[in-house]
């Protein structure tokens, strides 16, 4: 297939594109900048110049295409505080892609995350089956299911919190690693009993094509390897690779330590992918987290704010 894929620059982009390239696709890259032209051209993927603010040229993109992967997203914005407008940007790019895409048959892919639905209030591990009615990329995520309905092979893949791998250098792992820095020590709240799934960005790519070839229309699928590691054993993890002390710090202290990271470092996300492996025949096969934390990729530079 000839594939748009919108973030094929960044972070799982980066792993995705030579995903699809080795199995035989061709792909049309999104790009905003120079820098990231250069990086898919090199990678030997086509280049497509853009944003997701560029909805003509979206659209015009993902006609050419015979399927799409969305992975971009406004991170900038986001980090920024201004999560809203790049909630909103990501719903109409969606819409637009879908628009073009409507009665082709064709496969979409979209992103979202597990993490939403601990923020939910979910008190169980979390499974494909669970759905929300609205909110913040829940939005986004209901619009792509119900893209099923206008002809198209539409799925959404839930990332976990964690996609980590040597290509994650600004992600929720780095910045721990940032804060822990810069206060001398590795800490969890309270007990660090709250599980966080996770997945190397390798088996999360292959997810992603996996997808787009076969998955049917409609799909929630959930890019999860590790179910629930306890965030006490992250900041271990973090702790050894840094030689600094592991510390329990109490709720009312959280905010003050993790700042806008104080809900995530709470956040108890049990996630499942059972009915995942077993529609598309997924298997992870990389280093799960806490192996992956030893390997010390995530120590050799200091690491940076998410963007």
């Amino acid at each position: 297939m000839r594939v748009f894929v919108t973030g094929a620059s960044g972070h799982v982009g980066s792993a995705v594109v030579p995903e699809l390239l080795e199995a035989g696709h061709q792909v049309i890259g999104l790009a905003r900048s120079d820098k990231s032209a250069a990086a898919l051209t090199a990678a030997g993927a086509e280049v497509h110049g853009g944003d997701l603010d560029d909805l003509d040229g979206l659209a015009a993109a993902a006609a050419a295409a015979d399927g799409v992967i969305h992975l971009a997203f406004k991170h900038d914005a986001m980090f920024a505080g201004d999560f809203d407008s790049a909630v909103a940007a990501d719903l109409r790019a969606i819409d637009t892609l879908g628009d073009a895409l409507a009665g082709t048959g064709k496969p979409l892919v979209t992103t979202s995350g597990t993490v939403l639905f601990a923020f939910a209030g979910l008190q169980d591990a979390l499974t494909e089956a669970d759905a929300l009615d609205a909110g913040p990329r829940i939005d986004a995520e209901n619009a792509v299911v119900a893209l099923a309905e206008r002809g198209i092979r539409s799925s959404v893949v839930r990332l976990t919190p964690t996609v980590h791998s040597s290509l994650d250098h600004n992600g929720f792992i780095p910045t721990f690693i940032s804060i822990a820095r810069s206060k001398g020590v590795s800490a969890y709240v309270g007990d660090g009993v709250n599980r966080w799934p996770a997945v190397h960005t390798l088996d999360a790519a292959r997810l992603y094509r996996l997808a787009l070839e076969s998955a049917p229309a409609g799909s929630r699928l959930h890019a999860v390897d590790d179910e629930g590691i306890t965030f006490r054993q992250i900041a271990e993890g973090i702790g050894r690779g840094l030689n600094l002390p592991v510390v329990s710090i109490p709720p009312t202290e959280a905010e003050a330590h993790f700042g806008f990271l104080s809900a995530h470092a709470q956040a108890d996300n049990p996630s499942s992918s059972t009915l995942t492996r077993d529609l598309l025949g997924w298997k992870p096969v990389q280093p799960g987290l806490v192996d992956d934390l030893g390997q010390g990729h995530y120590f050799d530079a200091p690491a940076t704010t998410p963007r």
